[in-house]
């Protein structure tokens, strides 16, 4: 699996070994290799081709929004009339300066970005929604606050 690869070939062992770490990356090579019916010498090799191929771009732990006092949810959605570069390189800026920020998408149809901000509270939001159209110019800025999370996961299909 050469990084260049932009498709590596994965088998149904592959796939196995990414199920378990998407589900708990903290589980002991033991476990890993007892629960995918392999040892851990191959498991081993092949978690370490797939970081090398980029399939596995990194380890960490899911935090409860909640203990970090950040279990307000807003989708905001941002229309723009500006479509230069320099527009894009500066509103791309701000975002990355922004911690609130866990998401960024640039969108096709209406809406040109869609952002998943979490904050403390609608206080804590405005402080971020102003220090953002400071940064930048925003035709239209539209934020949707989540009542409730119903699903939350970082595990893809494997």
């Amino acid at each position: 699996m050469a990084h260049d690869d932009p498709q590596p070939k994965l088998d149904a062992l592959d796939r196995r070994i990414l199920g378990e770490l998407q589900t708990d990356s903290g589980q002991s090579l033991d476990e890993i290799a007892r629960k995918v019916g392999s040892s851990k010498t191959p498991v081993w090799n092949r978690i370490r081709k797939m970081r090398e191929a980029g399939v596995i771009r990194q380890q960490t732990v899911i935090v409860d929004p909640k203990a970090l006092d950040r279990g307000t949810c807003f989708f905001v959605l941002i229309r723009t009339s500006e479509h230069e570069a320099d527009w894009q390189r500066r509103f791309l800026d701000a975002l990355m300066k922004r911690p609130e920020v866990l998401e960024a998408h640039r969108l096709a149809g209406e809406i040109d970005y869609i952002l998943k901000v979490r904050v403390a509270d609608a206080a804590a939001y405005d402080v971020f929604y102003q220090a953002l159209i400071s940064d930048v110019r925003i035709f239209n800025v539209t934020a949707l606050l989540s009542m409730e999370e119903i699903k939350a996961t970082t595990v893809l299909p494997v």
